[in-house]
């Protein structure tokens, strides 16, 4: 048992002691002077730490006829000893019926270029052009998943502070870990993903995220929340985490509202509240029903800014087991010895929902696509 639990330990960790809220430096303290950052070339670069991290290019196509597809690079360090990459993707069917066409495939030979600002492996490619604002993902690494696809940005990307980061550890000069996630929030996509069954033409709107979490990822997180929705005028992102006791319980909340190829606010000052849930009797975790999300701030010139989507989830697009591979009475130990029982539930109401968006005076409703993530990890 105790060789088991250290093996454990070194893979997901055990449960760390209360350090208490100041052990955690939230974003949110950059954004007294730093409201937020343009994104540059320079930021989108591949840090590829040799420490223990997980690091993760996620790019999401809502095309024009209606398909929702993820496709996503994870890059991750165990320890500074052992390092893989993975190539994942997703085809939602967003009928209700969960035939959802998922592969996850491990990548060989992988490598950045010089610059830390392309990635490539056997097979595979996710390359960022000279301008800096679009990037091409191509795999055939899978011969049942042909994925070609361009990600063209037509709104500034952001991070929330200077550099997007919240800081993990009781010394703030020296942090044990990190959490940072940047965004381009409207991009235009170009291109497809072919199957055995069929090409799923993609042309559309796109979002782009990527993500470091600079140490063990329950250790950072016990909750996350996600939203991107998309009207024909605005965007509206917000991606929220919860961390673990051991740092207070403190709700790092990063977001932002965008109209065309402007950005109207981008912040701190949102929440996510599940207003409706019920047990699920698989995890036993609340699983949401119904979520009310709320953004409010200034505009670069002083208006007062507030915006909310808020309704009903519909029936889950998805619910991930993230230790569904894993065998049955490890998971059990994992959970009793680290606390972590993580599942991921997927949300995309038929019915749509409602931006409400408020500046200074003028009040603005418009329909969009929702795509949600809400996570319990321990």
């Amino acid at each position: 048992m105790n060789w088991l639990k250290s093996t454990l330990s070194a893979a997901v960790g055990t449960q760390e002691p209360i350090y208490g809220p100041e052990a955690i430096q939230s974003v949110a303290q950059q954004t007294s002077e730093t409201p937020y950052t343009i994104l540059t070339k320079d930021h989108l670069r591949w840090k590829a730490h040799q420490y223990t991290n997980v690091e993760t290019q996620t790019f999401y196509a809502m095309a024009d006829n209606g398909t929702l597809v993820l496709a996503q690079v994870i890059y991750s360090n165990i320890a500074g000893i052992h390092t893989t990459a993975v190539f994942n993707t997703k085809i939602f069917d967003l009928s209700g019926e969960g035939k959802h066409i998922w592969h996850s495939d491990a990548l060989s030979n992988f490598m950045f270029d010089e610059e830390m600002l392309c990635f490539g492996a056997d097979n595979m490619t996710i390359t960022l052009n000279q301008e800096g604002d679009a990037y091409h993902i191509k795999s055939t690494v899978n011969p049942e998943c042909l994925v070609d696809l361009q990600f063209t940005r037509k709104a500034p990307g952001f991070a929330i502070g200077k550099d997007g980061t919240s800081y993990f550890g009781t010394d703030p000069k020296n942090p044990w870990g990190s959490m940072t996630h940047s965004f381009w929030p409207r991009c235009a996509v170009e291109g497809s993903i072919t199957t055995k069954e069929k090409t799923y033409d993609l042309a559309g709107r796109g979002v782009f995220i990527p993500a470091l979490q600079g140490m063990k990822p329950h250790h950072a997180a016990a909750r996350w929340n996600f939203l991107n929705f998309q009207t024909p005028t605005y965007s509206a992102i917000m991606m929220e985490y919860t961390t673990p006791p051991s740092y207070g319980s403190t709700k790092v909340n990063v977001g932002a509202i965008l109209k065309d190829d402007e950005i109207i606010y981008a912040g701190v000052n949102n929440t996510a509240t599940h207003t409706g849930s019920t047990s699920d009797p698989d995890s036993d975790w609340p699983e949401p029903t119904a979520i009310k999300w709320e953004w409010a701030g200034q505009t670069a010139d002083g208006q007062e800014v507030s915006a909310e989507v808020d309704g009903p989830l519909g029936k889950r697009l998805d619910r991930i087991d993230v230790m569904g591979e894993v065998p049955g009475f490890i998971k059990a130990i994992a959970g009793s010895v680290a606390g972590t029982r993580p599942y991921i539930y997927q949300f995309s109401p038929t019915d749509k929902l409602s931006l409400k968006l408020k500046i200074g005076d003028t009040d603005v409703t418009e329909e969009g696509f929702m795509f949600s993530e809400s996570t319990f990890i321990s």
